[in-house]
């Protein structure tokens, strides 16, 4: 889902088993203001035509993105949005290509910091989380070329009360009819390698968390445990919102990101 403009150029990345659809409020609002906008769908994610056992790794899984970022013209810098797991998608973009970022904003996301390995978010996540987090969501194991992967389809009472629990009903719905099972690649290489993040490449990139001060599913203290791991990084607050900002408040979502747009101009 691309448009073009003038201004900023706003790359979007939805979160687990979520898709570009995700963000149909937020896109027309950016645009409105004179920003290019791309929403886009991770590998088997959405409208994406693979299936998750046929995706081989976490690297193939955010191909889209750093696609997206590779072919942006030269002297467009991007303002990158990351959603939930897809906080880790843009992790992996500004390494590769920090001189084309100008800044990325984590919206209640999974933020790695540079000199420790990407899974660390996850790890803590799960440490912080009860056992019985996902309710009536299908565990599953998925037979990979690479051997048995864990992914997860959400339920509809999980989204209902921990992700959309102050969005629409209609948005609800919408959320039921096209979430696709996904997987977090816990045990990937890239996700597991201490080295791979650098102070020189990722740490060189503006950061910008947007803390969700009411996210039923993920706290506002594992949300600022993050911002805290990367020095650095600017904090806004969302309140009034559920994990799914994007749904429940999209205009004060918009505000915060053409601030951001316009600070690191």
């Amino acid at each position: 889902m691309e448009g073009s403009g003038g201004g900023r150029h706003f790359i979007l990345v939805h979160g687990l088993c979520h898709g570009a659809w995700c963000w149909y409020k937020l896109v027309p609002m950016l645009r409105a203001a004179g920003h290019r906008v791309t929403a886009l769908d991770m590998a088997a994610s959405g409208a994406h035509p693979a299936r998750m056992d046929e995706v081989e790794s976490f690297e193939d899984y955010s191909r889209p993105l750093l696609d997206a970022v590779a072919a942006a013209p030269a002297g467009e810098r991007l303002v990158l949005v990351g959603h939930s797991l897809g906080g880790l998608n843009l992790a992996l973009a500004m390494e590769r290509f920090p001189r084309k970022v100008a800044a990325a904003v984590f919206l209640a996301a999974c933020m790695a910091c540079a000199g420790r390995h990407m899974g660390v978010t996850i790890e803590e996540f799960s440490r912080r989380t009860p056992a019985d987090f996902f309710m009536d969501s299908k565990i599953m194991v998925l037979n990979t070329d690479q051997g048995p992967r864990p992914a997860v389809a959400l339920g509809p009472k999980l989204l209902a009360a921990k992700l959309y629990d102050r969005s629409s009903v209609e948005d609800l719905t919408l959320a039921t009819l096209l979430v696709r099972p996904g997987c977090q690649f816990v045990d990937d290489p890239l996700m597991r390698n201490e080295a791979l993040l650098t102070d020189a490449n990722y740490g060189s990139v503006k950061k910008v968390y947007v803390v969700l001060k009411d996210d039923a599913s993920t706290s506002e203290e594992m949300q600022r445990w993050m911002v805290d791991l990367s020095p650095g990084t600017e904090a806004e607050e969302l309140a009034g919102a559920d994990h799914m900002a994007m749904c429940s408040k999209p205009r004060e979502l918009s505000d915060v990101l053409l601030r951001t747009a316009n600070k690191y101009d």
